[in-house]
């Protein structure tokens, strides 16, 4: 029997491109929640941008810092958290975010995914000659981590705001069984 988790947090996964910030920032501003981007935690206490530390020092050295920020959020409440896309392929990270999150997984087709993020030009792991293959190998091998969330949801053919409802209402309901 598993013991009851103490859900006092949102956390969003899934690949770049599904709507995790976008989402998460509506939840926030609804639940009155502080939106926490992961990436955007690393690149200020790094004081340099994801881009430059994958360039420089490596996807090693990112994954440290992503899992020294995850382990942080642990100890704070009232956080809806939007993380880097590959947060989950370390599995302390995950137990780590399920001991105070629910953790939602935003999911697209290789396709959709990259109509959305093929103008940006952040994505240091879509830096090759064929990104839309790259992003389809990325999506198999995490697809077996991205399932262990407790929510899973398309955001292929729905807007940001529709997700963020069905996400709210999955969060809320978490929250209910534990009362």
């Amino acid at each position: 029997m598993q013991a009851a988790r103490n859900i006092h947090n949102l956390t969003l996964v899934g690949f770049m491109g599904t709507g995790k910030s976008s989402v998460g920032r509506i939840i926030a501003d609804q639940l009155h929640y502080r939106f926490v981007d992961t990436d955007e935690l690393i690149e200020a206490q790094q004081d340099t941008t994801i881009a430059e530390i994958f360039g420089k020092q490596g996807e090693a050295v990112f994954r440290q810092c992503e899992a020294k920020a995850v382990q942080e959020l642990a100890a704070q409440t009232g956080l809806i958290i939007s993380t880097g896309g590959g947060v989950v392929i370390n599995p302390d990270n995950l137990a780590s975010l399920k001991t105070h999150s629910l953790v939602a997984c935003l999911w697209a087709t290789p396709e959709t995914i990259w109509e959305r993020v093929k103008e940006q030009t952040h994505r240091p792991l879509l830096q090759t000659a064929d990104p839309l293959g790259k992003i389809r190998e990325l999506l198999a091998q995490r697809a077996p981590f991205y399932r262990q969330a407790d929510v899973l949801i398309n955001t292929g053919l729905r807007s940001p705001r529709e997700v963020a409802q069905q996400v709210l209402h999955q969060f809320q309901l978490a929250r209910a069984r534990r009362s």
